[in-house]
Formats: C-alpha cells, sequence, structure tokens
C-alpha cells in the first residue's frame, strides 16, 4: 500500500461523503440533560401539576408563586451549570489528545474527529486507537484489548492484522489504515447503548442520595394520606392542592441543583488552576482519599531522562557505549531512555532480524542484528536468571540507585539471531554481561508542595513504579517523603501468598520493579483494607490501576489511554493544582454538609408541624403562598450562602453524624417552639386580643387562598380564617427566623455561635446574608400589598416582639443543647460527639 497518506482534498471528499469519524468526545453533561434535570426532575413535575390544578381553581397567586419558585430555581440552575459546562469544554478541548496521521506524505497532528475512513495513523507506544483499522506498516505491536474484552494480556499484532477502536498501544509502533470509523467503529457499537457517564459514587453522594430517598419516600407517604384526605374528609380541592403543595416543594429541587453548582463550581475553578476535571465529583473524591499512589517515571519525575554513565565489564568503556549507541539507535521505535542514550552517545544504525520492544511487564528490550548477535538492554531484577552478575556490578548499581538514578544492564549473546519461539513469544538466549548504564532524571516543579499538603491531611503517600526499589525510594526521600521508608520490589510481592501481599501493600511505602499487573493488585489490597485511593499516573503501565483506584489522576503529557481513564487530568504536567484541588474538595464536602444540614433541618421541622398541628386538629402550618417565603428565606438563600462560605478545613464528621448533631436537634427545637407560638397564637386571637382592621382586599385574599368564591365566606368563616391566618403568619414569621439564625449556627462567624459547628474564623459574608435576609421579610411584612399577596396579615407590635423574644430564647436554649450534647447523652452516643 502507499504508505504517503491522503491527500487534503482526497480527506475534504470523504469528510462530504459522511465518511468522517463524526464523535462526541464527552467532557462534561450535555445541554439537554442540563435542562432535563432542571425543569423536568420528578419534584417539578409535581409541583407543575398542582400549580396547573391552582390555575383551574382560579387561585392565581398561588399558581405564580408555586410555579415561579421552580421555574426560578431551573433557570439559575441553567444558567450557571451552562456557564460552567461552557468552560469545562473550553479547558478540555485545549487539553483533548491529538493522532498522529500521515498526509500529503508529511505527519501532521489532528483531533480525532477530523480523521477520515482510508487515514494513514501512525501508532506508537502509548496511543489509543481511535478508529477500527488494518496495520499496514511493516512495524509489529503489542495492543490491551482489556478496554474492550475484559482480558489484560497483550495481543500481538503484525503487518495485515487488524486492530480496534479502544484499544491502545503498549509497545512497538507501525502505520494503520482506518477502515470503520465513526458509529461504524467497534468500540462505538459497543457502548452505544451505554451509560454515557460511569463513575463512581463517592462517600458523600451515597449519603445525599440515601437521604434524598428517605424525604421521597416521607412526600410519598404525607401524599397518599392527602388523596386519601381528599376524598374521605372531603377536604376542599383548593385546599387539597395547598397543602400538596407545601408538602412537595419541601423536597425543593433547588437542593439538587445546588449541589450539582457546588461540583461545577469547583471543576470550573481547579480548570483555571491547570487541573482538567473529567468527571464532576472528582473533586469532592480528591477529598475523601486516604492513599495517594504514584508512579515514579514521568509523574515524580519530569520523565526528562539524562544518560549519565557506565560501568563496563570486561570491554573498554568506549567499546561499551558504542554498541550501547548502536542499540538505541537501531531500534524500530524509540523511548525515553534510548533517545537519551541517543543524545548522548549517537550511534550507527544496523539492520534487525528480530526485536522485541521494552514493555513495562518485561522490563527489557532486545534486538537480533542481521550479522549476527543478540543485544538486551533491561532491569537487573528482570535479566539476572539470564546473565551471571558479579558482585562488583550489583555494589555499582547499589550505589547508583541509592543516588536516585536509574539503571539498567546491557548484555549480549553473540551467536543468537532469534528471540521468538515458535508460537512467537519472547524468549532470551543465555547472555554474557556488557555493563550498567545509569541515567538521571529531575523532580517535577511544585511537587514538594503537593506531597507536603497531603501529609499534612493525614494521606498516606506511596510511590509505585518499574525502577529499582532503592531508586525510587532514594527519589521518594528527594521529594519530601518523610518517615521510615520501606521499600519491596515486585519479585518479592510475587513469592508471597495472597495475606502477606495484602499486607505488605498496607505496610510499605515504596514498591519498585511492579509490573501493572501487580500495581492494579496493589491499588485492590488497599481499597480491600478500607483505604480510599487515588493513583497519579502518565504511562500505558498505569491505566489498570488508575482504573481500580477510586480516583486516577493522569499527566497530560502521559498516554492518550491513561488521560481517557482519569478522573482528573493535571494540565502542563503540573502538581501546581493539586493541594488546590485538596481544598477545593474538602470546599465542596464541607458546603454540601452545610446546605444539607440546614436543608434537612428545616424539612423535618416542617414535616413535624404538619403532624403535630394535623394530630391537634388545629389545621395546616403553612398556605402554599406563605411555603414560598419558606422556601426562599429558609431552604433557599441560606444553603446558597453557605456554598459561597465553605471552609477548607476538613472536619471529622461525617454527614451522618451532622445530622445526629446539628439536624435532629434543630429540627425538633423549632417543631416544638413553633407549636408553642401556633397553639398561643390561635389561644390568644380566639380571645378577641388580635386587633386588626379587616379590609374587603383582605377577604378576598382569604377567599382566594382557601379556594372559595367571591363572597362566599360568612363571617364566622372568615372569623376563623383570619385566626387560623394570625397563627400561620406568626409561624411562618418565627421559621423564617430561625431558618437564617441556623445558617449563621452552620458557619459560626463568631465564636458565641460555635456549637453546632467549629467555630473558624470571622465570616462576614454569613453576617451580611443574615442581616440582609432579615431586612428583606420585615420589607414584605412592611408592604401591604406583598404581604397581601403571601398571604400574611399584619400583627400588633406586641405579637412581633413576642415572636423576636421567642426566636432569641431558641436560639438560645439551641446552642446550650448543642454545647452539651444532649442528644448524643440521651442515645448513649458520646463516641459521636
Amino acid at each position: 500500500m502507499d504508505l504517503t497518506g491522503l491527500t487534503t482534498a482526497q480527506v475534504a471528499e470523504r469528510r462530504q461523503k459522511g465518511q468522517g469519524n463524526d464523535i462526541k468526545l464527552a467532557t462534561s453533561r450535555t445541554f439537554s440533560s442540563i435542562i432535563k434535570t432542571n425543569v423536568f426532575n420528578p419534584i417539578n413535575v409535581v409541583l407543575y401539576a398542582i400549580g396547573l390544578g391552582m390555575l383551574l381553581v382560579k387561585d392565581y397567586r398561588s399558581a405564580a408563586a408555586t410555579l415561579g419558585l421552580v421555574l426560578f430555581n431551573a433557570t439559575v440552575g441553567i444558567i450557571q451549570e451552562v456557564r460552567a459546562k461552557r468552560k469545562l469544554d473550553e479547558i478540555a478541548l485545549l487539553a483533548r489528545a491529538k493522532v498522529t496521521v500521515r498526509r500529503d506524505n508529511q505527519e501532521q497532528q489532528v483531533d480525532p474527529a477530523e480523521l477520515v475512513l482510508g487515514d494513514l495513523l501512525i501508532i506508537r507506544a502509548g496511543d489509543q486507537i481511535p478508529v477500527d483499522g488494518t496495520i499496514v506498516g511493516a512495524g509489529k505491536i503489542e495492543v490491551d484489548e482489556s478496554a474492550l474484552t475484559g482480558e489484560s494480556d497483550l495481543v500481538p499484532k503484525n503487518p495485515g492484522d487488524e486492530v480496534l477502536s479502544g484499544s491502545f498501544c503498549v509497545t512497538g509502533e507501525t502505520e494503520v489504515e482506518a477502515i470503520r470509523v465513526g458509529e461504524d467503529s467497534f468500540a462505538n457499537n459497543l457502548t452505544k447503548n451505554a451509560r454515557e457517564y460511569k463513575v463512581e459514587v463517592t462517600p458523600l453522594q451515597r449519603e445525599v442520595n440515601r437521604l434524598l430517598r428517605i424525604l421521597l419516600l416521607i412526600v410519598l407517604f404525607f401524599s397518599i394520606i392527602l388523596v386519601l384526605g381528599l376524598f374521605v374528609l372531603e377536604l376542599p380541592f383548593g385546599a387539597w392542592l395547598q397543602i400538596m403543595a407545601v408538602i412537595a416543594g419541601s423536597v425543593s429541587a433547588g437542593l439538587l441543583t445546588l449541589i450539582t453548582l457546588n461540583y461545577s463550581w469547583g471543576a470550573v475553578r481547579i480548570g483555571q488552576k491547570g487541573g482538567l476535571v473529567q468527571q464532576l465529583n472528582g473533586i469532592e473524591s480528591l477529598s475523601n482519599v486516604t492513599v495517594l499512589c504514584t508512579d515514579k517515571t514521568g509523574t515524580l519525575t519530569a520523565n526528562k531522562i539524562q544518560y549519565e554513565d557506565v560501568y563496563p565489564v570486561q570491554l573498554e568503556k568506549s567499546e561499551l557505549e558504542r554498541l550501547l549507541a548502536d542499540f538505541a539507535v537501531s531500534a524500530s521505535s524509540a523511548n525515553k531512555t534510548s533517545q537519551a542514550i541517543i543524545d548522548k552517545l549517537g550511534g550507527e544504525q544496523r539492520p534487525l532480524t528480530d526485536e522485541v520492544p521494552f514493555s513495562s511487564a518485561r522490563k527489557w528490550s532486545a534486538l537480533a542484528y542481521a550479522d549476527g548477535g543478540v543485544y538486551v538492554l533491561g532491569a537487573l531484577e528482570m535479566l539476572q536468571e539470564h546473565v551471571a552478575v558479579p558482585d562488583d556490578v550489583r555494589q555499582k548499581v547499589s550505589e547508583w540507585s541509592e543516588r536516585g538514578l536509574r539503571v539498567l544492564i546491557f548484555a549480549r549473546n553473540e551467536t543468537a539471531v532469534s528471540l521468538h519461539d515458535t508460537e512467537d513469544v519472547p524468549v532470551l538466549p543465555p547472555l554474557t554481561l556488557l555493563g550498567a548504564v545509569s541515567f538521571s532524571d529531575e523532580l517535577r516543579p511544585h511537587l514538594q508542595e503537593t506531597i507536603s499538603a497531603f501529609t499534612e491531611d493525614g494521606v498516606k503517600l506511596k510511590v509505585i513504579s518499574g525502577d529499582n526499589p532503592q531508586t525510587v525510594a532514594a527519589l521518594a526521600r528527594q521529594a519530601g517523603l518523610a518517615g521510615d521508608v520501606r521499600a519491596v520490589s515486585g519479585p518479592e510481592l510475587a513469592r508471597m501468598s495472597e495475606g502477606e501481599f495484602k499486607q505488605t501493600a498496607v505496610d510499605a511505602t515504596v514498591f519498585g520493579r511492579i509490573t501493572p499487573q501487580q500495581k492494579e493488585a496493589l491499588v485492590s489490597a488497599l481499597r480491600e483494607a478500607g483505604e480510599y485511593v487515588a493513583m497519579i499516573g502518565d504511562g500505558v503501565n498505569d491505566v489498570l490501576s488508575l482504573k481500580k483506584a477510586n480516583m486516577g489522576i493522569a499527566m497530560e503529557s502521559g498516554s492518550s489511554a491513561t488521560r481517557n481513564v482519569a478522573a482528573m487530568v493535571l494540565l502542563g504536567d503540573s502538581f501546581e493544582a493539586m493541594p488546590p484541588a485538596l481544598k477545593e474538595g474538602t470546599r465542596i464536602v464541607n458546603s454540601i454538609q452545610n446546605i444539607l444540614k440546614l436543608f434537612m433541618t428545616t424539612v423535618f421541622a416542617l414535616l413535624l408541624l404538619i403532624i403535630g398541628i394535623a394530630m391537634l386538629g388545629l389545621g395546616f402550618p403553612f398556605t402554599a403562598l406563605q411555603n414560598t417565603l419558606l422556601s426562599f428565606f429558609a431552604r433557599g438563600a441560606p444553603p446558597f450562602v453557605l456554598a459561597l462560605t465553605a471552609v477548607t478545613i476538613r472536619q471529622r464528621a461525617n454527614l451522618t453524624q451532622n445530622i445526629i448533631h446539628f439536624t435532629l436537634p434543630a429540627s425538633f427545637t423549632i417543631f416544638l417552639f413553633g407549636l408553642l407560638l401556633y397553639t398561643g397564637v390561635l389561644f390568644v386571637a380566639n380571645q378577641g386580643v388580635l386587633n386588626v382592621e379587616i379590609t374587603p382586599e383582605m377577604i378576598a385574599a382569604l377567599e382566594k387562598t382557601l379556594g372559595q368564591e367571591a363572597g362566599s365566606m360568612t363571617p364566622e368563616q372568615f372569623s376563623s380564617a383570619f385566626t387560623l391566618l394570625a397563627a400561620q403568619t406568626s409561624l411562618t414569621t418565627f421559621f423564617v427566623f430561625a431558618g437564617i439564625i441556623l445558617m449563621v449556627f452552620a458557619e459560626p462567624p463568631f465564636k458565641w455561635f460555635a456549637g453546632g459547628a467549629p467555630y473558624h474564623g470571622r465570616n462576614w459574608l454569613v453576617v451580611l446574608a443574615a442581616a440582609a435576609l432579615f431586612i428583606g421579610y420585615l420589607v414584605i411584612m412592611s408592604m401591604p400589598r406583598l404581604r397581601a399577596f403571601f398571604a400574611l396579615i399584619p400583627l400588633t407590635t406586641p405579637f412581633y416582639i413576642a415572636i423576636a423574644l421567642l426566636t432569641i430564647v431558641w436560639a438560645i436554649a439551641q446552642r446550650t443543647i448543642w454545647r452539651g450534647h444532649w442528644l448524643e447523652h440521651f442515645l448513649d452516643m458520646d463516641d459521636a460527639s
């Protein structure tokens, strides 16, 4: 076949014919998914139906309030998520892996979506194969098809063989002609009906999902009772709609929007600092990490390998360097090690009859020359069964390794001519040692700051590498890994029992001469031990371990296969984004916990009030219009403020412990104080103490609120309804005040407010937000039109003073309960505190 590739005109013609690799690379949620989640989630659909029912009974104000709040939350959520999506897509586009093709007889880097049928791809070690193709070049490669078949064994591919999209090249280099692209490719057909996102759920997400399911069950329970009440108790349809709106609205869709926005904002912030988040929960996942595993070459080090020196055995140094240079330049494909030799020593290319490219599993490469002789370069540990290594060489290898140098040995067999057996499996003949070779590398910038940030946060670090254990341990110490560094080699692990292997995975710090399968097994053992594992890698040898880890992190310059399986990619190969990402993850966890603490408290208190007041036969605590105020002042704005002010200090308590300590006592006290206020106002109002001027507008508004015909209410009915409205207004006011104060307790701006949550320093934003919310509610109460719109009535001054005093007493009592851990002591759960 002609290996000059397609011409520019041929590419344009095939694209016009629809023969392009038109694929959509998932970098974030789609626009349709964002709109569907925000507008048509189950809770919103129920509220739409309730709003429609209100329109049918001509209760336009309640309908406007119910539907307006839902649409407001949906609009804000869509705008914020779309903004975050666009920023994430921009960052992802810049970092997307390119494909090397030959067109017009020149190599070019193109986006995978720009490929067309018949394109000539240059596939090298580490490249993911983006389309189905046939090998048309002379080179041989080994590919990993585990993503397609589940089998991790390397599959040799020779000229004429077919390669499938979704696999990746591990060794070798060759040319591949694209024979199936776009929707016709194997990988696209395999995943056509699969989920677009497959991410590991974090512990916090599991807790959140569990709580939301509980809330939905509670709402379902109340809904069933209300449906029965509609028919058995003959509730007016308008009143039934009011009650349904309050209960359904308690599980606000704004909660899900706020949680999603937390993830999106975090991803955008880290993207601006050099970390591409490919899974939205990746940043939060990082805050859960207890063990951080990292590769060495290309990860801890910059992969700027330089040739240092040789230690010859029974030949001159110049002769050893000449043979070494010829070996490096004669290989069909160069890696960082061979390129370092070529850059320093040059070399003369010699014709080959056979070759075994370097792989992480073998840890050696070999050439068979046409004029005779086999030469091998690789790790001492992997070659010592084939070659005798004198003590002086072992001592030199140990000396270099302790300095952090990478060390290989070079050996030959002068008579052998082949490197494969009859089944094409690589085999080595007996070898004669020629010498040892050393290479240096430099640590990546910002590495020490990253290690320090994680160790200060209580995260254990482990280095897992294919290099010599002594070399890895020396570099780990240079990078700032403190304490007793215990190093273990891959061959040692291979001789261990399963139990010993798992214990060593937990106890050891440095692992050297590790195969990709052993890396995966180490990560798996750590997870089985209860650790939350993050893995940082760059090469194809890291793919298995990145997929096995709770969170995979890849370097931008690493292989495309590694980047594709990672939850986060470090742009520019810089660790600079890691410490901010760790803090951002902690901030997200704290933010979501604060949001849920506040949300669950107000929801539980509301449901308790509904049950308590219903059991006393005293009506219903709120109308749909009043619930709109609660949705904003108690369940909407305060959580939003807490999302903005969350600290980056890791807290000991998980969400369940927070629910026990913060939510349950607060919801119970709000219920008790609210019930006391509600019944007290009903009693006082029935005694005629509430002296308020009744206007026709108030009567009309009350009739609409209750779903009554205009002018149909008798004076007795109106008096009873007005008394109920007075109690509801008082309870709404107290509930709003309590919700605002809960925000202050959840993120204490001063030490006095600590108890429900720890004090982390002055936080004036919380103070200003609380003041603004108080003023906003008082403005509504002071303006007759607004007050009437939300079905509130004016109260006399003594009532306002009583509500204010009751709120203060509640706040002091609640602070005392939190600080004394009363609930934990009562439940004999002192450890939870």
